[in-house]
């Protein structure tokens, strides 16, 4: 067959993350399974986020991937950013994230001079790049929607905004349930979104993503078949969506270089943290993490710092600073040492993945953002879900009530911040979701048995014959076919 035969053409795709470590890792992720197959890859960011991405490029590159980075300038001084506020990490308030998403959509220009130049087979876009649909358009080029979330979550959001079953309700503890889904979904009017009940400075840019959703050629999912089989054929069959399942993407590390160097620099040496959990008994320790933007107030990290002192469990407490708070001071005295040998606490950055594979871990207290949800079914462990803003409180419902590994903590209230300004859980709470997870208990076991079911299913999924690598060379074989339509 000649090498000009367009199902043995090199593909080029363009990978352009929203400036989020939630986003840029999985799509980081992404790209190397793409240049895993023979396609190369081209991942978009700025300045000062292609530290994120350089490390893992080099060594790719020196695996034959062939991944490479393009640079376009983020215009933070025309907005009235700081110099070097380019991701969603350094904002420091509400009022920040139009100012944010503001310099975001003027790179729309800046892209559209890439794709002229480089002229890509496809590319895929984060989900608040609305604009990329259009762009990719102006080119004849089909471009692939990264929501970084589940199916799950669309469905239930699909379903509330045609249905509006919270409608007349009022009170904050009424529940209702989310009509024609797969589960009977129960919520309450305080976990809806604001966006769904009243006019905010986001609707319309809820809406743009909705219709480029729609115009786009399809999605790609960080998520498996058998995880949200229902969901999946609902958001095909009922809402038309064309998507490929193609994870769990982060099982595209598989040596401990990988695992341990996602994302940010670790504050901590990998190997000083595998042999402290080396030294605790299997499934005896409680990992706690809130993800890399959450955060919470110094109120309730004190109830926190309670709970812990106060039960048996080993724990590795993963702790970012709070708003205008110097590094240490939400911990009270001596805390770390009273501690030592009972708890592990990194600040700032783990190696996540690496922590949720040992098998010292028993539990994962999590926030709820997709990622860690997804990392924690992946590793097979149960969780404490205590989601904090945006679509964690869906990811907490898929965990607890359809899955069923989880335990409720925390907030049930919708929240668009990072941080909440109000204690949601007190000690005693949080002392006995703990007992209750890394328990001996009937429940506990069952959700341990459940969860390890799923991590087997979710690795099964990824390898030759599994569902998400089928879904993966579907797509990859329907790319190579692709022709452009005519002018």
């Amino acid at each position: 067959m000649s090498s000009k035969d367009p199902q043995h053409r090199q593909l080029h795709g363009f990978f352009f993350p929203l400036m989020a470590y939630g986003h840029m890792i999985p799509m980081f992720d992404i790209a190397r399974m793409f240049a895993a197959r023979g396609v190369k890859a081209t991942i978009i960011t700025t300045p000062a986020n292609a530290s994120t991405f350089s490390n893992a490029a080099e060594r790719n590159r020196l695996l034959n991937l062939d991944i490479n980075i393009q640079i376009l300038q983020f215009p933070a001084k025309e907005v009235g950013l700081p110099e070097g506020c380019e991701n969603l990490d350094d904002l420091d308030s509400l009022d920040m994230i139009h100012t944010f998403l503001k310099a975001v959509n003027m790179l729309q220009q800046p892209l559209e001079r890439l794709l002229e130049d480089y002229q890509p087979d496809f590319i895929v876009a984060d989900f608040t790049l609305h604009w990329a649909t259009e762009s990719a358009a102006k080119f004849d080029i089909p471009r692939f929607v990264f929501h970084g979330t589940n199916i799950f979550w669309q469905c239930v959001e699909h379903s509330l905004n045609c249905n509006k079953p919270f409608e007349g309700i009022t009170s904050d503890t009424e529940t209702f349930v989310v009509p024609d889904l797969p589960d009977k979904i129960e919520m309450t009017i305080s976990q809806v979104p604001d966006p769904f009940k009243v006019e905010t400075s986001f609707t319309e840019m809820v809406q743009q993503i909705k219709d480029s959703e729609i115009k786009s050629y399809g999605v790609l999912v960080n998520s498996f078949y058998e995880l949200e089989s229902g969901y999946a054929d609902y958001y095909r069959n009922i809402m038309g969506r064309r998507a490929w399942q193609i994870g769990p993407v982060s099982l595209q590390n598989k040596n401990t270089i990988d695992k341990a160097q996602r994302g940010k620099q670790s504050t901590i040496d990998q190997h000083y943290v595998l042999n402290w959990l080396d030294s605790k008994e299997p499934n005896s320790v409680l990992y706690i993490c809130f993800g890399s933007t959450s955060r919470m107030n110094n109120a309730q990290l004190l109830e926190m710092t309670m709970a812990l002192e106060d039960q048996e469990f080993s724990f590795v407490w993963v702790l970012r600073k709070t708003q205008n708070s110097e590094e240490k001071s939400f911990l009270p005295e001596c805390f770390e040492e009273k501690m030592e040998g009972k708890g592990l606490i990194i600040r700032e950055w783990a190696p996540q993945v690496l922590i949720l594979d040992h098998p010292s871990i028993g539990g994962f207290l999590t926030h709820c953002g997709w990622n860690s949800t997804l990392e924690g079914v992946t590793a097979g462990v149960p969780m404490i879900t205590w989601p904090m803003f945006a679509d964690q409180l869906y990811n907490e419902i898929l965990v607890t009530k359809v899955l069923k590994t989880g335990i409720r903590a925390g907030t049930q209230k919708w929240n668009l911040w990072f941080e909440t300004d109000y204690v949601s859980t007190k000690n005693d709470e949080i002392k006995n979701a703990i007992n209750q997870l890394m328990g001996d208990g009937k429940e506990a076991n069952e959700m341990r048995s459940k969860a390890r079911e799923l991590g087997e299913l979710a690795r099964k999924a990824v390898e030759e014959d599994g569902s998400s690598n089928t879904e993966f060379t579907s797509l990859l074989e329907e790319l190579r076919l692709y022709k452009k339509p005519p002018t």
